[in-house]
């Protein structure tokens, strides 16, 4: 063997040594473990679920007339239904709403929320209760609501939203943890909160 293979194998084995260190020592010091496990959430603060679901069938809605056309609610609650989407009996809001539609929704639900968002093609305004429990997110749909968005558009939406992130005051809920759920909406709440 000549010198210059010995030289290279020799650079080649460092560089390796080296590689193996930098990876070594950058796991030990990672500082982002904590957020991941939620080991430093305040005391009290509500976990949220921020994983999309895999089938519409795991997201439960109650739609909520919001404009002045008669029977709005309990069509666009068909077309959820058609969508495989748990859906309750739809209703009639307290309060109009001009816009698209409202998405009212909680800490166990964020992931869900963000769902139905695609559905408005964005368009929705978001509501965020942390006080608001169980698994039923109410959509108020309004005078600009036109139509739910095809598949194709649901996902091309999905990838322009990106993924749902905590709401404030809020940490991330362990992945596989499973609370007892509640079903009852709340629609109005003075802790309410418009998001995004």
């Amino acid at each position: 063997m000549s010198f210059a293979r010995v030289r290279a194998l020799v650079l080649v084995g460092v560089l390796a040594v080296a590689a193996v260190v930098f990876v070594v020592v950058a796991l030990v010091r990672d500082s982002q473990g904590d957020a991941v496990n939620g080991s430093d959430c305040p005391a009290g603060a509500p976990l949220a679920d921020v994983l999309l679901p895999d089938d519409p069938a795991e997201v439960t809605v109650k739609v909520l007339n919001g404009s002045t056309r008669t029977g709005l609610a309990e069509s666009v609650s068909n077309e959820f239904k058609n969508r495989r989407f748990t859906t309750k009996d739809p209703g009639k809001s307290k309060t109009k709403f001009k816009g698209v539609a409202q998405i009212k929704f909680g800490p166990e639900t964020v992931g869900k929320a963000q769902l139905l968002r695609a559905y408005f093609l964005a368009q929705s305004e978001m509501v965020y209760d942390a006080k608001r429990e169980g698994q039923t997110i109410d959509i108020v749909v309004g005078d600009q609501f036109q139509q739910l968005a095809t598949t194709t558009e649901v996902n091309q939406s999905l990838v322009e939203i990106g993924e749902p992130t905590l709401p404030p005051g809020t940490c991330l809920k362990p992945a596989g943890e499973d609370e007892a759920e509640g079903d009852e909406p709340v629609e109005e709440s003075a802790s309410q909160q418009p998001q995004g």
